[in-house]
């Protein structure tokens, strides 16, 4: 009785990390957008061949309340509150180091 009971258990699990992978991807498909318009225009020392790397870098290194913002941005467009992630994901070792690892590659 306890064997159906926990496949039915596992199961459950699977398919909620199923969806909480899908809708994590779609958010950050959804981020790509704003983050790339806050390079862009904030971000002028960004040269134009690696906002995409940086875009990409971004995007990887965001944590899940950033991607709900970031997302949230890509619709209402980006404001201050919008400009401050990116600037703080940025600003992470994780990103920099990511962005390094990229823009060689892009170049």
């Amino acid at each position: 009785m306890i064997r159906p009971i926990a496949l039915c258990l596992v199961l459950a699990l699977s398919a909620c990390t199923e969806v909480e992978t899908a809708v994590d991807r779609t958010g950050r498909q959804a981020a790509t957008k704003a983050v790339t318009e806050v390079i862009a225009i904030n971000f002028p020392q960004v040269p134009k061949e690696l906002i995409e790397p940086f875009v990409k870098c971004v995007v990887d290194n965001a944590q899940a309340i950033e991607v709900r913002e970031l997302a949230k941005a890509s619709v209402v467009g980006p404001d201050d509150l919008t400009i401050e992630v990116v600037r703080a994901i940025l600003a992470r070792p994780a990103t920099q180091s990511c962005i390094r690892s990229n823009a060689t590659l892009t170049l």
